[in-house]
């Protein structure tokens, strides 16, 4: 076995009387790759931050390369060679991809900064981790996955001894996954222990050697990847089994009526002549590889962008919806997957978050009722389960699960019949994805129509009574479920003209 080179040991934290972390025990090896699991909430993100510094720790004890350590900054820590990928990548898209790995180290010649060196330097960096990046290159240009790649290659030129990856797959395409896989396994070989934070199993199975599962800011256990089961691991996550076959067949009424229709629709490059009907009580699912034009058709049908031409039928009646406050009017919600951008208000409370769409149904002789809002809110987040201290709690404070939750609870409150989910269920755990499914199970058997857009094929054959598959910008598929297995989904989602 390895050297150990990181335990954390009975690590206490607290945060305004949440116990936020309960005796946590973490161990890494030098060479390894250690899964760290558990739902939104569980205290990852926690854990990982009073390992840098971020957070000072109410109790217990942190041992890194046989030494006790007590980092009170990201500095400190980053100096000792532990680097972090986050997510949402801290990055300046403005300057060179060389510019933004030697930022504030730069080499000088003179008193000028030697631009050719830092370029050179850059290139040996992408060589040695076997990447094929141009140093000189605006970073703003590149993908996702090739961004991650400079900020892996960031973290080694800090002369990296541990490596945490924050959900590092969520936005990258499957080629850009299997190049972050081998880049991990380059690391590996060269003795780079590595923390993995991911909530797809199948990935968990590839790339990790342990598992360590944490729950409600408690330690469950640690097991080795090859000698357990997802179903274990997501039980020691949940506390219960979670199960998800897919639907074999249509839950809609053959007689149900059409409450959405789109006609010829086209809106820039990315949507030509798209065409489709959404029934009362129906889940349409829209299945694509990255760039097939399913977000910027919602947006177009949200009137969050413009459209070139084409119609929209809203229970039979043409609409001209220009802008999302149209849409609203109309009925139509719209659930970013961009939601920290475009959904929600991070430094507002649950209870604003809630009544922002609906904040003039609490307004009387010209004031706003507060204790109205907060008890309606109160009222929606319960219905959902959300996981809140009290509706006063900001947003930011909550999981990526709970703040999906608030959204919704925000259109429940409107009354809303359309929903449209863009990747309902990215970047939270299983457990909240059982009850966000569950959610929309229950809107769509109410009488709710939802629109699904999600790039998980077992998510789509899930929850999909029927399942539009587009391609570069077209329809080039409309499948029952019964009918659309991963095979027909991606024969159609690869048909181009």
């Amino acid at each position: 076995m390895s050297e150990v080179i990181l335990q954390m040991k009975d690590i206490e934290k607290r945060f305004s009387g949440v116990h936020a972390l309960k005796s946590v025990q973490f161990e890494l090896r030098a060479g390894e790759v250690h899964a760290l699991m558990g739902e939104n909430g569980a205290g990852k993100s926690t854990l990982v931050k009073v390992l840098c510094g971020i957070h000072k720790r109410d109790g217990g004890e942190i041992i890194y390369f046989s030494e006790p350590v007590n980092f009170s900054n990201i500095a400190e820590s980053q100096k000792a060679g532990i680097s972090v990928i986050h997510q949402e990548l801290n990055m300046m898209n403005h300057l060179t991809v060389a510019q933004n790995i030697y930022i504030g180290r730069e080499p000088k010649k003179g008193i000028m900064i030697d631009d050719k060196k830092m370029e050179r330097d850059a290139a040996a960096l992408f060589e040695k981790i076997g990447v094929n990046i141009e140093p000189s290159v605006q970073l703003g240009t590149l993908t996702v996955g090739k961004q991650q790649m400079v900020e892996i290659a960031k973290a080694v030129s800090h002369d990296c001894k541990l490596l945490v990856l924050d959900e590092p797959t969520a936005a990258l395409t499957q080629p850009e996954v299997e190049e972050l896989f081998k880049i991990m396994n380059d690391l590996k070989k060269k003795g780079i222990g590595m923390i993995y934070i991911s909530h797809r199993m199948d990935e968990i199975n590839r790339i990790s050697d342990r598992v360590t599962v944490m729950r409600d800011g408690e330690y469950i256990n640690t097991v080795n990847t090859a000698e357990t089961t997802k179903e274990d691991i997501v039980k020691m996550m949940v506390g219960r089994v979670i199960y998800g076959d897919k639907k074999e067949e249509s839950n809609v009424k053959k007689d149900a009526p059409v409450v959405l229709e789109v006609k010829h629709l086209n809106a820039g490059k990315e949507v030509k002549d798209v065409s489709f009907k959404l029934h009362k009580g129906e889940i349409l699912g829209f299945a694509g590889l990255m760039g097939a034009g399913r977000t910027e058709v919602a947006r177009a049908i949200y009137g969050a962008d413009a459209k070139d031409s084409g119609e929209i039928y809203i229970n039979g009646e043409k609409v001209d919806i220009k802008t999302p406050e149209q849409a609203v009017k109309n009925g139509i919600c719209y659930l970013s997957e961009d939601r920290k951008r475009y959904g929600l208000m991070l430094m507002k409370s649950v209870s604003e978050n809630t009544t922002i769409a609906s904040v003039d149904n609490f307004v009387n002789n010209g004031w706003i009722q507060d204790d109205k809002m907060r008890e309606s809110s109160a009222e929606y987040n319960q219905m959902l389960k959300t996981k809140t201290p009290s509706m006063e709690q900001l947003l930011k404070n909550l999981s990526g699960g709970n703040q999906q939750k608030v959204i919704v609870a925000r259109w429940l409150m409107k009354d809303s019949d359309i929903f449209i989910f863009d990747e309902p269920t990215r970047g939270i755990d299983i457990g909240a994805k059982s009850e966000m499914y569950e959610l929309m199970e229950k809107l769509a058997e109410e009488g709710k129509s939802i629109i699904m857009i999600s790039s998980e094929l077992a998510e789509i054959q899930r929850l999909s009574d029927r399942v539009v598959v587009m391609c570069e910008g077209r329809v080039t598929g409309n499948l029952d479920i019964k009918d659309a297995t991963q095979e027909e989904i991606m024969k159609y989602a690869t048909m181009r003209d």
